[in-house]
């Protein structure tokens, strides 16, 4: 099976570890590299066309850019209109997650409560591309 090459902007250091962890040890994705903020994860996406994502997660809230930041500059720009962009937050607010799927997002995911439930996280996500990409 081919992984998912993945590129993760959220700016908490620990968070990143325990993405990285549970993302990679589910055995669908690749995390290819992480982002700190939007600004970081935009110059990355500029920076190396050649290692293009298969997909991006993002946290909402970061500093300097936010996930609805990402959202609106990705979806205005043709090299990476098609891109999915899944939203993530601790969040769970209906406003909040019809605000990125009208921005363009492929999804929105809660983060899970603690950090051993990224592995199902991460499967679940991939569930959700799969069937996203079936659909479409």
């Amino acid at each position: 099976m081919k992984k998912i090459k993945i590129l993760i902007a959220e700016n908490d250091e620990d968070e990143q570890t325990f993405m990285k962890d549970g993302f990679e040890g589910s055995g669908y994705f690749e995390v290819i590299g992480f982002a700190e903020s939007g600004d970081q994860l935009l110059t990355l996406l500029n920076e190396n066309e050649a290692c293009r994502p298969d997909v991006i997660l993002s946290d909402l809230n970061m500093p300097g850019k936010t996930g609805y930041d990402i959202l609106t500059e990705l979806r205005a720009d043709d090299r990476f209109y098609d891109l999915p962009i899944v939203i993530t937050s601790t969040s769970s607010v209906k406003s909040v997650i019809e605000t990125c799927m009208r921005l363009g997002a492929t999804s929105f995911i809660q983060k899970p409560d603690t950090f051993v439930e990224y592995a199902s996280f991460a499967k679940a996500l991939a569930v959700k591309l799969q069937e996203q990409k079936t659909e479409g």
